[in-house]
């Protein structure tokens, strides 16, 4: 029992770590010492830590892919160009340019999943706000709600979707059946609240009529990438292929085209990538191994399966808010695991696994460690020169998450 208690403070500290980032050291950092930490006080064994970082391979090469193309496309003014784009059709109304970049990341997130959305679509965003003279802050917002609200349209627009259902995911029909109506009401509540919270932050006009140049031939090379990993995604999806492999191969090789095209060093994009967001899941899907090995899992089980047999419906809407909650503090990909292992522990029936799903996927917008896709997003901006503070986007986002996690649960579970 003392050596549980002493993991466990070890993950609570190291999350604590991620969320409040002490003296502003990058949230990798804390994740991966605490991890470390478990390992070498051997509260987890090396077999297993091991185990625990391989279960993330998929998601690795996942966001390996993501980022190189989003690195390609930012050398080669992609984003500029789809800003200008932006802005021009925006015709000097902030609130239609809001609009656009919400039409934006929605389709962005469904057909290429939310960290593309924060890793892909964030720069470009960036750069409309700064075309248009408008204030960036309520549109790059757009990007980190918009990210989560509409990650379960498709079973590729999350990676946690993958995570969550593991080998046993449902067909494209049948996840279309459960989840189109609750997915649709996540996107358009969303909407609702985060326009209604930043409308005055949307006054006035801003620039329009901005100078078209046509994209160059390198920059055609990246959006041609982009596009074709959209489609390949969709496609491999349907087929329960997994999207990681997929998605690292068509980065590397439109970053290699574009690198003999230029004829450059690969070090020209390497340098630029936010490496540090690997260490950051391995190091989460190590604390979660360790909760798993302490036996909380099987507790966790052990409460859902009683309840499940008593009162499905609300078995099922409990945990869906409290997995929803447990993401802000875990991050979703490993509240993802630790859902799945207890899921199938307690051979939970279908509705409980998908209000599962959608507090994966929806909790997150509560606070900016609540997914790695709002980790990514924030990465982004700061590259940018922006920064956003825990307590800011929390302020935000307790207004958008529960009407949205509200509303979907409940229509998944009428719906039976």
């Amino acid at each position: 029992m003392n050596h549980n208690l002493l993991a466990w403070g070890i993950c609570a500290l190291a999350v604590a770590g991620v969320i409040i980032r002490p003296f502003k050291w990058p949230e990798a950092i804390w994740a991966s010492t605490g991890a470390l930490l478990i390992v070498v006080l051997g509260l987890l064994p090396v077999s297993d830590a091991m185990g625990a970082i391989g279960k993330g391979t998929d998601v690795y090469l996942f966001l390996i892919g993501m980022m190189l193309l989003s690195e390609v496309g930012r050398l080669e003014g992609l984003f500029d160009w789809v800003a200008v784009l932006a802005v021009n059709h925006a015709r000097a109304s902030p609130r239609r340019l809001f609009l656009l970049v919400y039409v934006a990341g929605t389709l962005v997130t469904i057909f290429l999943s939310n960290d593309a959305t924060a890793v892909v679509l964030t720069p470009a965003v960036f750069a409309a706000a700064k075309k248009a003279d408008a204030r960036a802050l309520p549109l790059l917002f757009v990007c980190a709600f918009i990210a989560n609200a509409a990650s379960f349209v498709l079973p590729i627009s999350n990676p946690a979707n993958l995570v969550l259902y593991g080998n046993h995911m449902p067909s494209l029909g049948a996840w279309l059946a459960r989840f189109a109506l609750p997915s649709l009401l996540s996107i358009i509540a969303t909407f609702v609240v985060l326009r209604w919270t930043q409308r005055h932050q949307l006054e006035g006009r801003c620039n329009e009529k901005l100078p078209y140049e046509p994209l160059s031939a390198t920059g055609r090379v990246a959006l041609a990438g982009i596009g074709i990993t959209a489609v390949v995604l969709l496609a491999v999806s349907a087929f329960d292929i997994q999207l990681g492999l997929p998605t690292a191969t068509l980065g590397v090789l439109t970053t290699a085209v574009l690198l003999i095209r230029r004829r450059a060093s690969p070090w020209l994009v390497l340098k630029d990538i936010s490496w540090g967001v690997l260490p950051l899941v391995a190091g989460l899907f190590v604390l979660v191994e360790t909760l798993n090995h302490t036996g909380v899992i099987q507790m966790l089980a052990a409460v859902v399966s009683h309840g499940a047999k008593h009162a499905e419906v609300a078995t099922a809407a409990v945990s869906g808010v409290s997995i929803a909650f447990a993401s802000n503090v875990l991050n979703n990909l490993p509240a993802g695991l630790i859902a799945s292992s207890t899921a199938a522990l307690a051979q939970s029936p279908q509705r409980v696994i998908d209000a599962l799903l959608i507090g994966v996927d929806l909790g997150p917008n509560l606070s900016i460690t609540g997914s790695l896709a709002t980790i990514l997003w924030l990465t982004a901006i700061r590259r940018e020169g922006e920064d956003v503070s825990f307590w800011t986007f929390f302020k935000v986002g307790m207004l958008i998450m529960m009407p949205a996690l509200l509303l979907a649960i409940a229509v998944r579970l009428v719906i039976g």
